[in-house]
């Protein structure tokens, strides 16, 4: 198998290069390396990819129109994996433009070049912020998300709205999915794990939004690239509704659900790094921020049922294999 890979020298982009790679097929990452973090730390993810000669490195930007038209006609993909984006909710108060471009007009870019060139899946990723302020846990593909409280979200949002129309109108297979809070080695460093791994260990107070008066269903990222696996080996397909009441629509568009199904209280968290650092933190107690939210907490019934899946990594394990990582990687 094909795959192209957008954002593959972003946290998980990079991670399920590397497992496609391992698995066999060929793949082809895409990214634009900006500079909204390290750029060395993107190299870096790259640098243990470009070994495989099954992999092929091309440097663009998804709202490059002309650029996504000629890589489309130059190759024949059997499945794109949309990670591409212009991440983070805080981020996005700071300079939208961003997210229009990359979000929003470069989803655009893949959309037309997988209709064009008879792509058989688009996968791409959609966010759990798109539950907004919504209260009720777990959060359900059933639930209204017509009320997103970040431009993030909104643009997350748009994504599957955008991925529907092309399913209904050229039959394109579509899948998205909510990511929840994704953790673990090679992170980000906009990301609250690496934010308080890099404070307690420089005797820094770490930012504790809310006043750690939060839950996240953090979901370490190897269990988010088998996720993604299983879902691109099973594109959708098109549903007639009478034998399938609890689909939406009769295009071939899904939504799923991917987390690791569990509430954790941001303190938990926080005890369990300081536990696998060996150091406790110094805590810097903030009001809630504008953008963000109290609680996630996915509900996995239909990926489990449709895929399969099932996350497998302990918080406490998975909290202590990022540490490994900051060390050696950072020499801390």
């Amino acid at each position: 198998m094909h795959v192209m890979i957008t954002g593959a020298a972003g946290f998980i982009g990079a991670g399920l290069a590397l497992r496609l790679l391992e698995r066999g097929d060929r793949v082809t990452g895409i990214d634009n390396l900006n500079d909204y973090y390290d750029v060395s730390l993107k190299e870096a993810r790259l640098a243990r990819l470009t070994s495989s000669d099954q992999f092929d490195f091309i440097k663009t930007d998804i709202s490059d129109q002309g650029g996504m038209q000629s890589l489309f006609s130059k190759n024949r993909f059997d499945a794109v994996v949309n990670l591409a984006a212009q991440a983070g909710v805080r981020y996005s108060i700071e300079n939208p433009a961003a997210y229009i471009d990359a979000n929003l007009v470069g989803f655009g870019h893949i959309l037309e070049g997988c209709r064009d060139s008879g792509v058989r899946h688009l996968v791409y990723a959609s966010s759990s912020s798109v539950y907004g302020s919504n209260t009720k846990l777990p959060f359900s593909e059933k639930d209204n998300v017509d009320h997103p409280i970040s431009l993030y979200a909104a643009s997350k949002k748009a994504n599957e709205l955008m991925a529907h129309a092309y399913a209904h109108l050229y039959g394109m297979p579509t899948t998205g999915l909510r990511f929840f809070t994704v953790y673990g080695p090679w992170g980000r460093p906009d990301m609250a794990l690496f934010k308080f791994t890099r404070g307690i260990l420089q005797d820094e107070p770490i930012p504790v939004f809310n006043r750690g008066e939060m839950v996240r269903d953090f979901t370490y990222v190897d269990d988010i690239v088998e996720g993604v696996v299983r879902v691109i080996d099973q594109p959708a397909e098109r549903s007639d509704g009478a034998n399938d009441p609890d689909r939406s629509t009769s295009a071939p568009w899904r939504i799923y659900n991917i987390g690791n199904s569990h509430r954790v209280p941001l303190m938990d968290y926080i005890q369990a790094l300081e536990k696998a650092l060996g150091k406790q933190a110094e805590l810097d107690l903030l009001p809630m921020q504008d953008g963000d939210v109290r609680a996630t907490e996915a509900d996995l019934t239909a990926l489990e049922s449709d895929f399969g899946y099932r996350p497998k990594m302990k918080l406490e394990e998975g909290i202590q294999r990022f540490v490994d990582w900051y060390r050696s990687y950072y020499k801390a």
